[in-house]
């Protein structure tokens, strides 16, 4: 529980400082956070220029509003997360509306089909990156290397029960992208924030 409460202790005071306006914050938080953003917002926009807007505006948003974000309900990395993923996807879901307008190709439904598979990609991306590093370790040799678990077990020196656990867990945590992608909209909050994670 303690090694659980010191990121939250920052988080909390990372809060308290942002409220208080102190720039010095803003960079650290910036320093701390701003590949992640920006990370998440190229996985759904595809789109480098936008991907650096999206950051932009992110960082804006906390600044601008940092009382928005509540360190009882989680941690402040998926806080920005969260509001990267919703800016991202409200930004490809306005782009492409836009030019389906314009009498682009596609459909509407072909819009929400790609709303949804980036969202899904974005979300299990971060998911991967938040895991722990025997889980993320496990799922690397098993995904791009082709290892089965036998071999992950003896690529990372544990038993093969540990292996098969660490790979189930995993699949379980990555399992819960794709689920949230089914929902006819992407969350725009984790839970507490007032929408699904």
């Amino acid at each position: 529980m303690a090694k659980r409460d010191v990121p939250l202790r920052w988080d909390r005071k990372m809060q308290q400082r942002l409220a208080r306006g102190e720039a010095a914050a803003l960079g650290e938080l910036y320093d701390r956070f701003a590949s992640l953003v920006h990370g998440l917002a190229h996985r759904v926009l595809d789109d480098e220029r936008a991907a650096d807007h999206i950051t932009r505006d992110v960082f804006a948003h906390v600044w601008e509003h940092p009382d928005t974000y509540d360190p009882r309900q989680g941690p402040l990395r998926t806080w920005v997360a969260t509001l990267t993923h919703r800016f991202a996807v409200q930004r490809l879901r306005a782009t492409e509306t836009a030019a389906l307008v314009r009498g682009g190709p596609g459909t509407a439904e072909e819009l929400e089909n790609k709303v949804r598979h980036a969202s899904v990609a974005a979300r299990a991306d971060y998911i991967v990156q938040s895991m722990p590093a025997p889980l993320r370790a496990a799922l690397e040799l098993a995904y791009f290397q082709r290892r089965d678990y036998r071999q992950t077990a003896a690529d990372l020196g544990v038993t093969e029960d540990e292996a098969r656990r660490r790979l189930r867990l995993g699949l379980q945590l990555l399992s819960t992208a794709r689920d949230a992608g089914t929902a006819p909209h992407p969350p725009a909050a984790p839970p507490g924030y007032g929408g699904a994670a």
